[in-house]
């Protein structure tokens, strides 16, 4: 049955039936009976005040959901006599409130007035009259003797014949839209409450980039900014999606889901690991980039118990059963120390750490590994060293065993190394050197040929031939520049 076909039978006030339809409705919304019954009589009410009331009358409205009958009354309390006077000054006072007022300077005397009676306004208004929802006590003693001040006069009125149509028809749309702002109202409070929870939803549609989760009783939005990349959110599957926020609108509550909030995995943690959901072991704290890896430090306080292995369980089942929930994505668990260098060295795991040294005032510190640990220590584009970060807090710095070392040979080096004038000054005297040798190589073989001038020409062609190398590449004398020579 829908909504519209219940409030067909609404309609009809004289009917029995309009308990049964009151009572589906709230089965089916999820709303109190009380908050129906009053609605209906608001309405009710209303219905009557607009086409029966008179101005000064007070009108409630008792509705029996068995019989589907109404009464309608004129409630009125009993207060103390009020001189007519003062009744008539109040109705002078009310006069330019009523009036609407164009220059400012009357605006700025008003604000002063209501200043100023703002003051006395817990006696004046025990004192106030309103002929609405009071009467008088000399009125009241008028119908009954007994009525003192403080009682509630409740007056029957008569209800026109026409009164169980005209006013279902219009407290209809009033019904309808009381019902639907309790229903949001209701809705509301129940997903404010599972805020910063885990519930399972189920993929409805895909509009552009937004996904749409259906969570059995509304609709939850599921922003890219919040989604996996790696993920596939295929219509009719089947996810756990973290509760990031709650707020109203005017076509009733928007809920915003997430998959790559980190709290996503401390959740997940407490619904599958009995030790962490009693609080044996506690999470310390979490960093995640989703879809590829995450890191959460576990620490007990209880000795018989191994918080890493009580996180990953027999054969990894426990471990293994969060990585499939989230759809693969690698998980680190990490021992956490009170201990800041232990608690860093642990968080940079599988990379073993030689030494740490921490500055507390910036809050920096700097880890020591092996040559062949440096990639491992910083992981893949930098991811193992960036969500130790974000795991301790501390900013982190990777550095090698052997780093330091290179850069104390270079300052040697450079110590031994000559500088510009030292090796100008070296080639110069190089060349001075060169310049002497080929000066007395020249002496020695001019005296020489001056001594084997005297011998024949075989003899001399024979020992110049021996004397003079081929590496010189000096051109061979001719018989006349022999000649001229010994002349």
């Amino acid at each position: 049955m829908t909504l519209d076909s219940k409030f067909f039978i609404l309609n009809n006030m004289d009917q029995k039936s309009v308990a049964e339809a009151v009572e589906q409705i709230c089965d089916e919304k999820g709303i109190p009976l009380e908050s129906v019954i009053e609605t209906i009589e608001a309405a009710l009410a209303a219905a009557y005040r607009k086409d029966f009331g008179e101005k000064n009358q007070n009108i409630k409205v008792e509705f029996d959901l068995n019989t589907g009958k109404s009464k309608v009354f004129d409630v009125k309390t009993v207060v103390e006599d009020v001189p007519e006077e003062e009744l008539e000054e109040k109705e002078e006072k009310s006069t330019p409130i009523e009036t609407p007022v164009k220059k400012e300077g009357k605006k700025e005397e008003l604000k002063n007035k209501d200043e100023e009676t703002k003051e006395g306004e817990g006696e004046e208004e025990k004192k106030r009259f309103n002929p609405k929802t009071d009467i008088q006590l000399s009125d009241a003693q008028k119908v009954k003797k007994s009525y003192k001040i403080g009682d509630i006069i409740k007056t029957e009125l008569e209800i026109p014949g026409d009164f169980g149509r005209m006013a279902a028809q219009t407290a209809k749309q009033v019904i309808i839209q009381k019902l639907r702002e309790t229903e949001r109202e209701a809705l509301y409070d129940e997903f404010k409450n599972k805020e910063g929870e885990i519930i399972v939803g189920t993929v409805q549609r895909r509009e552009g980039r937004l996904v749409l989760v259906d969570l059995g009783r509304l609709t939850a939005l599921l922003p890219p900014e919040e989604q996996i990349d790696s993920e596939d959110y295929n219509p009719g599957s089947h996810l756990k999606v973290y509760i990031l926020s709650v707020t109203t609108t005017t076509k009733g509550p928007e809920v915003i889901v997430s998959r790559s909030h980190p709290e996503i995995v401390k959740k997940l943690f407490g619904l599958e690991i009995p030790e962490v959901a009693n609080g044996a072991v506690q999470i310390k704290s979490v960093a995640r980039e989703a879809g590829s890896r995450s890191k959460i430090a576990v620490w007990t306080d209880q000795e018989n118990i191994d918080p890493i292995g009580s996180c990953i369980g027999q054969r990894g089942a426990r471990i293994q059963t969060i990585i499939s929930e989230l759809k693969g994505e690698k998980v680190d668990i990490i021992k956490y120390s009170d201990d800041s260098a232990e608690f860093i060295a642990n968080a940079l795991s599988p990379a073993k750490i030689i030494n740490i040294k921490i500055n507390e005032d910036g809050r920096t510190a700097t880890a020591t590994v092996v040559e062949e640990q440096l990639s491992l220590a910083i992981g893949k584009a930098g991811q193992n060293v960036r969500l130790a970060a974000k795991l301790t807090g501390w900013k982190i710095d990777i550095v090698s065993e052997n780093s330091r070392k290179p850069a104390e040979n270079v300052d040697k080096e450079k110590e031994e190394e000559p500088t510009d004038k030292e090796n100008q000054e070296k080639v110069s005297s190089e060349e001075e050197t060169k310049k002497t040798e080929i000066k007395t190589k020249k002496e020695k073989k001019s005296t020489e040929d001056n001594s084997l001038a005297k011998a024949d020409e075989s003899q001399v062609d024979t020992t110049v031939k021996k004397e003079k190398p081929k590496k010189r590449g000096r051109p061979k004398k001719t018989q006349a520049e022999k000649e001229k020579n010994e002349e």
